[in-house]
């Protein structure tokens, strides 16, 4: 009973463990991930018109549409450089997102002054050694000219375009070694995309997801991508997922494991029980009645092991969501303590688990036990 009960709790631990781990690390990937994204199947751009934009924004449950022009640039900054994901958005991409708040240096603004502006990934910020305070110092953005015959001189086959960094943003560590934000007008004459666009990123009404989704679809057809924040996150959802389940999987075969302790207790409880089984027989009790016994002596030490455990798994991680005892120790960490997540779902699961393979664990021994009346 009380290896079910440590095995149940250490199982109840780890799988909260990984629960919070994958909100915590969704909640990261969705600091920049719209609702909504709508991107061309074929081809990196299409073309946003007004009759299209009309189009969309007549969808009432459509709270903010931001227009992105994104694509792949060298960034120099004096000797150093480093290639990018430049992203320009329109004016009101902070409807969309709440990246202010994970601002570490210097200011949160795109445009002023009728100036464009840019705000780095603190990764670019730490590569390219930018100073925020220096504004007579640009970074140099460099994007391949769109032409037939692409020369073999720097100067003549690259479009170059001059902007100030004014600050630095920390949202999670792929998105600040890799992205850097301007306005979409930067963009648009840095790249040359004239009236195209290369996606959409909306954002719908509390609860109008799948509303805004499915009208999309009917208006766009089937030349674009529209996908949710899950749809645009599905491999590392998909990976945690994997991981999750190869981990109860693991966990459940050392319960496994551990169940040969019930076997072998009730084995042992069968032969040193011969007599008093005899006794029973003899009293009117019948093959199934013997093996009934067994079996209910296996779900007592199932139900009230895994109880145990249980109540203590919860109690851990109670403890944990509340006080946080158990540190991450890595000082630049979102967070101070490892997440937790209880679900009731794993509870269950956890439960209907251990009481099976108990009860399989139970089965022969009490099989074994009730042969011994004949």
């Amino acid at each position: 009973m009380g290896g079910v009960a440590v095995i149940t709790a250490a199982l109840v631990i780890v799988m909260s463990g990984f629960n919070g781990m994958e909100q915590l690390t969704m909640a990261q990937y969705n600091a920049f991930s719209p609702d909504i994204q709508v991107s061309p199947i074929r081809g990196k751009s299409f073309v946003y018109n007004d009759s299209l934009r009309k189009i969309i924004t007549q969808i009432t449950e459509i709270q903010a549409i931001t227009e992105v022009i994104e694509d792949n640039a060298l960034l120099r900054y004096g000797d150093v450089q480093a290639v990018v994901n430049l992203k320009g958005v329109s004016k009101n991409f902070v409807k969309q997102y709440d990246l202010e708040t994970r601002l570490v240096a210097g200011e949160f603004y795109t445009e002023k002054d009728n100036k464009a502006y840019m705000i780095l990934g603190i990764g670019i910020l730490n590569q390219l050694s930018v100073n925020l305070d220096d504004e007579f110092k640009p970074l140099m953005c460099w994007y391949p000219k769109k032409q037939k015959n692409l020369s073999l001189d720097p100067d003549k086959a690259f479009k170059k375009l001059p902007i100030i960094a004014v600050g630095a943003i920390s949202v999670e560590q792929q998105f600040d070694q890799n992205n850097v934000i301007v306005p979409i007008e930067f963009a648009n004459e840095l790249m040359q995309y004239a009236d195209k666009i290369t996606s959409l990123e909306i954002k719908a009404k509390s609860g109008e997801i799948a509303i805004v989704q499915e009208k999309l679809r009917k208006i766009l057809g089937k030349n674009f991508h529209i996908k949710t924040r899950e749809e645009q996150q599905v491999h590392i959802l998909r990976a945690i997922k994997i991981e999750r389940l190869l981990v109860f999987f693991a966990f459940a075969f050392i319960l496994a494991i551990a169940s040969f302790n019930i076997f072998f207790s009730l084995a042992m409880l069968a032969i040193e029980k011969r007599k008093d089984i005899k006794v029973l027989f003899s009293l009117g009790a019948t093959t199934t009645t013997i093996q009934q016994i067994f079996l209910y002596i296996g779900a007592i030490l199932a139900g009230v092991g895994s109880m145990i455990g249980l109540l203590l798994g919860y109690t851990i991680c109670f403890t944990q969501q509340k006080i946080g005892f158990v540190k991450l120790g890595i000082e630049s960490a979102v967070v101070d303590a490892y997440p937790i997540t209880m679900f009731w779902g794993d509870f269950l699961a956890i439960c209907l688990t251990i009481i099976f393979i108990t009860l399989v664990a139970s089965y022969i021994p009490a099989r074994n036990a009730a042969k011994q009346i004949n």
